[in-house]
């Protein structure tokens, strides 16, 4: 991290302005580009970054990244009311898929998470009404310029990962909770001159709030 911590927004070849941290790989780029920052309010995807976060734990993004589609095989899609239903069998069959990271206490996390979600849908109407109820204020915020800005836990991270955690998630703590929040635009932490920063901050303008 210390390499890195002071690097801000770099110039590809195709002369936009990304993140620094993003540059390595390509399908790094268009994860940055297409999706990080951006809103999602779906229950169905956010569970799915819920769960890949968590299985991040210890790893590299890109490696999850590089294994979503079979993540996605594996747990049926991230339909929450399929998955919760999964049983020993089914962490057994998980267990011996190399599409994907085979923690059992990550595998066993993602489908207590699955029930979480359902959990989360009957008491507040929606995952999205718990995750975004914590979204800090936009206006004010300081926009982050280089790696070494963001940060890796904040208090409303910490107060939502208490709050997963009382629905009955796993693997949620207070920086995996922070990470979710970058991935799903509940914070926009493209750095200062990255072209995405603007982009997720229209997207959010035009995303309905999902807080009942």
């Amino acid at each position: 991290m210390a390499d890195w911590a002071g690097i801000g927004v770099v110039a590809g070849e195709d002369g936009l302005a990304r993140c620094g941290w993003c540059t390595s790989a390509a399908d790094y780029i268009a994860y940055h580009d297409d999706e990080w920052g951006r809103p999602v309010v779906d229950d169905v995807r956010l569970y799915e970054k819920i769960c890949l976060e968590g299985f991040q734990s210890g790893l590299s993004w890109l490696t999850i990244l590089r294994k979503r589609e079979g993540f996605r095989r594996a747990f049926a899609g991230f339909e929450p009311t399929v998955v919760a239903r999964f049983g020993p069998a089914d962490v057994e069959r998980l267990m011996a898929d190399a599409g994907i990271v085979r923690h059992r206490g990550k595998i066993e996390a993602a489908i207590a998470n699955a029930g979480a979600t359902l959990a989360a849908q009957d008491r507040h109407g929606s995952l999205a009404a718990v995750v975004w109820s914590f979204e800090p204020p936009r206006a004010g915020r300081p926009v982050p310029e280089k790696l070494a800005d963001l940060a890796s836990v904040t208090p409303e991270s910490t107060a939502l990962s208490n709050a997963l955690r009382r629905l009955g998630f796993r693997f949620v703590g207070p920086t995996t909770a922070y990470a979710a929040m970058e991935s799903l635009g509940v914070v926009n932490d493209h750095f200062a001159g990255c072209h995405v920063r603007e982009a997720c901050e229209q997207d959010r303008r035009r995303y309905p709030s999902p807080i009942r």
